[in-house]
């Protein structure tokens, strides 16, 4: 099995040999049959958008190697988006076979797309997934009527749980056996591969739906009946805001225990003195040693910046925001919150895209792709920059204002907030274009299956250790280095006007101006070492840390999806804002002091 990669569009992979293409609507279980055909991880969530960018991974049929892609969700091959333009290149790309994923519980959308795709002649196989669910619903599919009805193999499958796989390579097998078989479905009044045919696909669709569907006696269960509820405003806000306030707790709360429980006694009484003892048995004092076990040694603040201080908050927030995922919940948040999105210049559905932010910014900007126009993508990408902290720098906040009252927090969350709706409505009124209504997958509210929780939840903590680590340990590598070279008070001279003055900070906060840089998260950290910071000082601080120049991950990547005129104007219009709003706030608060 070859290694899976996610990449952005790439000339070279249409020109692959032996292509089997994985199409389907949004939201309907591709990317987990994927990682079922190809065994490799893959990250795939219960709500639109998963796959913005394709995947591909290789799988094994007879003694033959084929490149399976997973392609973009897709619901028209009248392309109206960016993710959607690749699904059509891909199709016109000569693929030798076509897995097309119909949801069962949404027929006549999912069979309008299968029947769509018929027109290119490639030799398709249906796999009909979420037939539990179906069920549930009480409806069940005539799975050979429906097979005689689209011309092509139709498997039933359950993706969560493995239920169909085997089946699908069986099928495959036999397709790819014999390639010179007509893909058309025998019916030529309908089939919309044969010439001169004029027909609707809808109509179409709506037709074979409800031949095949066959209603039982089903009664829908607690989820299903909740998942109804939290789309109405009553009674779905108050749910809504019970879910974010819970959410908030887990990772807050829970953050903080682990990491005064367990997280804090093992680098304190543990893992530094360990490191001290070793480097002393052998480094003379002196440069090299503060460099490694100093007050901003290596192996100091290395350990507490990175285990103490950021880890506990990134994992818990993995654990809900892929519960939330999974679960079908932000779907229906972005129901709720349409009618206030919309007054910020966007639509609903990129709420989703947003929230990703507090993860991470560089899967939030890539996500923009789901959006239909350019002018939501580039004002989600800027909001993201501007207000959205990733989670490494929300837990290095949280810690930031431990020592001091909790209403320090909910200023910075709502300072947040502020910035958020005015950067999204100043840009939605200058730059050109327009924002299409929100038209957004809701999937069915599920209880996450615990082996795909698990693997997503494994594949995030890896990636984190992996991309951000290496950042920050770069970040703390330059502290140790400026700390102990004496460079940081030479360079704190210069911008004493700033830092000191304007922001009336220590004048060793010039530190996290320059780790910012790097990482955003360490635009705070530095902070916590000062001592005798006051309130203020620790609110002005946060303040810069949230606004301040996008990371050089975020910097690249808004470079990549837009270009670089685009992340310079972002990244000077943070700069200017942070020092801004940072300053006004200390500069006010200094009147009524």
């Amino acid at each position: 099995m070859a290694a899976c990669h996610e990449i952005n569009d790439d000339v070279r992979v249409y020109q692959k040999p032996n292509k089997i293409l994985l199409m389907g609507n949004p939201n309907v279980g591709k990317s987990v049959i994927f990682s079922e055909l190809t065994g490799i991880r893959v990250v795939s969530s219960n709500f639109a958008g998963t796959t913005v960018s394709y995947t591909e991974g290789t799988i094994k049929l007879g003694d033959e190697i084929y490149h399976l892609i997973d392609v973009p969700g897709t619901y028209s091959m009248e392309a109206t988006s960016e993710a959607e333009a690749v699904a059509v290149r891909f199709m016109n790309s000569d693929p030798v076979a076509v897995l097309c994923v119909l949801d069962a519980t949404n027929l006549e959308r999912n069979i309008k797309l299968g029947l769509e795709l018929q027109r290119y002649n490639v030799p398709i196989i249906y796999v009909l997934n979420l037939v539990d669910v179906a069920k549930r619903h009480g409806l069940e599919i005539n799975v050979d009527l429906l097979s005689n009805e689209l011309g092509a193999p139709v498997i039933p499958t359950v993706a969560v749980k493995g239920e169909g796989i085997e089946k699908i390579k069986e099928e495959l097998q036999k397709v790819l056996s014999n390639p010179n078989d007509d893909s058309c479905c025998g019916n030529c009044s309908f089939c919309p591969g044969c010439k001169g045919n004029e027909w609707n696909a809808w109509d179409r669709a709506r037709e074979i739906a409800a031949r095949v569907r066959i209603n039982i006696d089903g009664e829908l269960s607690f989820l299903d009946k909740l998942g109804r509820n939290m789309l109405k405003p009553w009674p779905g806000l108050p749910i809504a805001f019970l879910i974010i306030i819970l959410s908030l707790g887990v990772i807050v709360g829970g953050g903080k225990a682990l990491r005064a429980v367990l997280l804090l006694p093992l680098v304190n009484n543990i893992l530094v003195p360990l490191f001290k003892t070793i480097f002393s048995s052998f480094v003379p004092e002196g440069i090299l040693l503060n460099v490694l076990i100093g007050e901003y040694g290596i192996f100091v603040i290395g350990f507490e910046w990175i285990i103490a201080l950021i880890f506990p908050y990134v994992f818990l927030f993995y654990i809900v925001f892929s519960f939330l995922e999974d679960s079908g919940v932000l779907p229906r948040l972005s129901v709720l919150f349409d009618n206030i999105m919309h007054k910020m210049g966007i639509q609903g559905g990129s709420m989703i895209t947003i929230l990703m932010g507090y993860g991470c910014a560089v899967p939030a900007i890539i996500g923009s792709r789901t959006a239909t126009t350019k002018k939501e993508r580039l004002i989600i990408s800027t909001v993201v920059c501007f207000s959205v902290p990733c989670i490494s720098q929300t837990g290095a906040l949280i810690s930031l204002f431990a020592g001091f009252s909790p209403i320090l927090l909910i200023l910075m969350i709502l300072l947040s907030l502020a910035v958020m709706v005015t950067v999204s409505s100043i840009l939605g009124r200058l730059l050109k274009g327009n924002v299409d209504p929100m038209v957004i997958e809701i999937p069915n509210l599920l209880m996450p299956n615990a082996r795909a929780y698990g693997k997503k939840l494994m594949i995030r903590m890896k990636h984190f250790l992996v991309e951000a680590e290496a950042p920050m340990l770069i970040s703390i590598v330059i502290a140790a280095l400026l700390k102990e070279t004496g460079l940081l008070n030479y360079i704190a001279v210069y911008l004493e006007p700033i830092v000191s003055g304007w922001l009336g900070l220590p004048k060793d906060a010039v530190i996290a101006l320059i780790l910012g840089i790097v990482r955003r998260e360490m635009a705070v950290a530095p902070l916590l070492a000062i001592e005798g910071l006051t309130a203020l000082q620790a609110f002005v601080g946060g303040a810069v840390s949230l606004l301040y120049l996008p990371c050089l991950s975020v910097f690249g990547i808004l470079s990549k999806e837009f270009n670089t005129k685009v992340a310079v104007a972002i990244g000077l219009s943070t700069v200017i804002t942070a020092f801004a709003v940072a300053g006004l706030i200390n500069q006010i608060a200094h009147l009524f002091m």
